[in-house]
């Protein structure tokens, strides 16, 4: 395999400098600071570090929601300037519209890209089916529990067919009960329709129970501390040996930021 032809997303150097505007003077915050950054296709990467260290800002500069100080991100061959439907996001509030369906929520990004109604009618009807909502097409958000709705949000993704699918958070808001199934519902996912994921989390839990990698990210101005390969047959037990061994690993290295 041709390893440098594998790669889906590449950052070299990226920064990202916030200047929020006062009475007095400008106030700068370097929040990704010098950012090198390579993933794999069909690699899931977990972000992880402290809180409000800039996890969120460098999906949305992958993403192209937000715009690079200095530095280039090239996702899939292509430089980013800007959203595009090869990238899928789902958030940590679900971000679904409330005025529409299950299907009509999940088949709005191929509706809006003037896919032919029986191909998306069929892609839909086969993510819904996939994420478990199998009954609930013509059902409102309103009508959904927390983590039902998580699940519009990551069919919607993968509906759309993006090659790069960023989530940000995605089981932050749930229920720790609802929290441990929806990890294993992204888990049983991935082994079904392989995607390249890049994923934040506060967990270190979830993250080496979902990733193939994570990268531990440094306090603002954020980049790359280290990385971790999690080489551990899936699916992950929490209760392991290695697992925990790894668990305890990461949360020292993590804390070692405050001390």
């Amino acid at each position: 395999m041709d390893r440098e032809r594998d790669i889906i997303i590449s950052c070299k150097g990226v920064s990202k400098t916030f200047i929020a505007k006062n009475r007095k003077q400008n106030e700068v915050n370097n929040v990704v600071e010098g950012l090198d950054l390579i993933v794999y296709r069909n690699e899931f990467v977990v972000l992880f570090g402290p809180g409000q260290c800039g996890k969120t800002t460098i999906l949305n500069l992958i993403c192209g929601l937000e715009t690079v100080t200095a530095g280039e991100i090239i996702v899939n061959g292509s430089k980013v300037d800007g959203p595009k439907p090869d990238k899928g996001m789902v958030y940590q509030t679900t971000a679904l519209f409330p005025w529409m369906t299950v299907e009509q929520n999940v088949s709005f990004g191929p509706r809006m890209l003037g896919v032919p109604k029986p191909e998306w009618k069929k892609r839909t009807q086969y993510y819904i089916d996939l994420v478990g909502l199998t009954g609930f097409e013509k059902s409102y958000p309103v009508k959904l529990s927390g983590g039902m709705q998580q699940r519009v949000g990551i069919a919607r993704a993968y509906c759309n067919n993006p090659e790069l699918i960023c989530m940000d958070e995605p089981f932050g808001h749930l229920d720790a009960q609802t929290r441990y199934l929806m990890e294993e519902e992204i888990e049983r996912l991935c082994s079904k329709e392989r995607r390249t994921v890049v994923f934040v989390t506060n967990n270190v839990e979830e993250a080496i129970y979902l990733a193939d990698r994570i990268l531990i990210l440094t306090p603002t101005p954020t980049k790359i501390q280290s990385e971790y390969i999690v080489d551990l047959p899936r699916p992950r037990d929490y209760t392991s040996k290695k697992f925990l061994e790894l668990r305890d690993e990461i949360t020292r290295e993590v804390e070692g930021f405050v001390e």
